[in-house]
């Protein structure tokens, strides 16, 4: 696999929460550290994914924000 995005994260899908159109799908990089992606239901069925599985959290922006209390 090729990409241009320069953050890839490896890690195993956690959960998979269904909704009617998008789906919720958590990945756990690694012990206690999680990142959460909302996906259309038919890219989750194309691609295959299942609790358990291995995926990539590919994170490509131009802008991110950081804020603190």
């Amino acid at each position: 696999m090729k990409i241009s995005a320069r953050n890839s994260l490896s890690g195993r899908i956690k959960s998979i929460t269904e909704d009617s159109v998008n789906n919720e799908v958590v990945i756990e990089l690694a012990p206690d550290v999680e990142i959460t992606s909302v996906v259309t239901k038919a890219s989750c069925e194309h691609l295959g994914l299942k609790v358990d599985g291995t995926a990539y959290a590919v994170i490509k922006t131009s802008n991110l924000m950081v804020a603190v209390d």
